[in-house]
């Protein structure tokens, strides 16, 4: 480090010197290509949200209706069963709101492996940004459970909880809700729709990018947002 009596004693040729000591100390510090901040969903994107609900509703309630996976539609669950009727609808939500199931979430194909691979990208910061129930007597904890189970405890540092993901700033998020809506009209990143089976079938509008699965090119999305 330069101290001011050195420069003083060697002039302006120290000073020059000194400038170009900071300049290339800036340029080596970011490797080329902009650095990215990707934000990726839990539930429906990582981990198996769906089928998880599934399972345990056909276990607990064996007598009653049920809505296949090919028939699901539309994000929220319990708003579908209750139109099957009007009680199924409690029924639903009690299963999501029941100890371990979060944490007891299968993961979804490739999404473990690909998170990893994207942590481990020069100029790629990585957070599970993720939006915990209302009742909140197990879903946060199970939330942090999970993460650390599948990526590690070193990973329960990249968790974000929160209800408005709007508020969060990145470049990229993934997500399996159509609309992500909030406080902030214009967040900063680009929302990427994960195709699940709630959403398959609407037709996306076409400047929104779909990613059909972790077999996907996911890598090529986050090329593309670094130019």
């Amino acid at each position: 480090m330069f101290t001011t009596r050195r420069l003083i004693g060697r002039g302006t040729a120290a000073l020059r010197d000194a400038r170009n000591i900071i300049y290339i100390n800036m340029s080596s510090s970011s490797a080329p290509g902009k650095r990215l901040r990707v934000l990726v969903d839990m539930d429906g994107v990582l981990a198996d949200f769906e089928g998880g609900f599934l399972k345990k509703y056909r276990a607990r309630y064996p007598s009653e209706p049920f809505i296949t996976l090919d028939d699901r539609r539309g994000f929220w669950v319990s708003t579908q069963y209750g139109r099957l009727r009007s009680d199924l609808s409690g029924k639903a939500m009690s299963i999501w709101q029941s100890k371990d199931f979060f944490k007891d979430l299968e993961p979804l194909p490739g999404g473990v492996e690909a998170v990893k691979e994207m942590a481990k990208m020069d100029n790629t910061d990585v957070f599970i940004c993720t939006s915990p129930i209302k009742e909140y007597k197990y879903c946060p904890s199970e939330k942090y459970a999970w993460v650390e189970k599948h990526l590690g405890h070193d990973f329960l540092e990249q968790v974000i909880l929160t209800r408005d993901k709007t508020l969060v700033s990145g470049d990229i998020l993934i997500d399996d809700k159509p609309d992500i809506l909030g406080v902030e009209p214009k967040p900063t990143w680009e929302h990427i729709l994960f195709t699940a089976c709630h959403n398959k079938h609407l037709s996306t509008d076409q400047s929104q990018r779909r990613l059909h699965s972790w077999s996907d090119d996911w890598r090529s999305i986050l090329d593309s947002k670094r130019q």
